[in-house]
């Protein structure tokens, strides 16, 4: 009985540790995760309408070295930092840029990536090559989901400033800016490096990048103000970069990955 006792206290030390590494035991706990699945390749519906993307590598690899189990919720860009501000949810994830005014509402853990802000065009496109060159002809149109980077980059790094200039065609997700995009009906949109990327890649050259990344921007996980999950998040965040997780990450998502799979 002793030794079987011993056996069993051996075993629990061992997978103590395998998932550990010296981070916070969070000993099972529940976390759920609200994301929009609209933003690939960060998170979204493969082909087969499995949710699959870098943040759920991620925030699997984050629940098992801290012991911990994650369950899934989906909501609206729009809807998300207000439902975790009331802490409707534990954690949300869907790319999303660390702000100042953003802080005000809810907690952001530390930068797990950082990416570029750029202009993605028409493959064939010869009228613009630039934001200047863009923003001088009146006629063209630039899509956006408003309330996120992109948006405010087309307000404030193309355009006049202004909220309501016309020439922004809102759309209630990136993915339907990107389609429109694609079928003319736009003439330029904006993304994050991370996303551009791997859809110019996909695109078989009907798409491209022009011009200057327009601003470099943080990408944060967010929580309810004074969340007790932010320490410990942020303790596995920096463990899976110095030991290269991340960077297997982002070779797995941005590098390897073809868009359409």
């Amino acid at each position: 009985m002793k030794f079987a006792a011993a056996l069993a206290g051996l075993a629990m030390t061992f997978s103590t540790a395998s998932y550990a590494e010296g981070l916070p035991d969070l000993a099972g706990k529940e976390i759920v995760v609200v994301t929009e699945n609209a933003y690939p390749p960060l998170q979204f519906l493969n082909k087969d309408g499995a949710a699959i993307g870098w943040e759920y590598d991620a925030m699997a690899e984050i629940s098992k070295r801290l012991n911990a189990v994650v369950k899934y919720e989906n909501t609206s860009w729009d809807a998300m930092i207000p439902a975790v501000s009331e802490g409707q949810f534990d954690l949300g994830m869907t790319g999303i840029t660390i702000k100042d005014d953003r802080k005000e509402k809810v907690d952001f853990s530390d930068p797990y990536m950082r990416s570029e802000m750029l202009m993605i065009v028409r493959g064939d496109e010869a009228r613009f090559t630039d934001a200047a060159s863009f923003a001088a002809i009146p006629e063209l149109l630039v899509s956006a989901q408003p309330g996120t980077s992109p948006f405010y980059a087309a307000v404030y790094n193309i355009l006049d400033g202004n909220e309501e200039n016309a020439r922004i065609i809102k759309f209630e997700t990136f993915g339907a800016g990107l389609e429109a995009l694609k079928t003319g009906d736009v003439d330029l949109t904006l993304s994050d490096s991370t996303a551009a990327n791997g859809y110019v890649a996909a695109s078989n050259g009907a798409l491209k990048i022009i011009g200057e990344p327009l601003a470099s921007e943080d990408f944060g996980f967010i929580f309810p103000k004074g969340s007790e999950l932010v320490a410990p998040i942020n303790a596995a965040i920096a463990a899976m970069k110095a030991d290269g997780t991340m960077d297997a990450l982002n070779q797995k998502w941005f590098v390897d990955y073809k868009m359409g799979e």
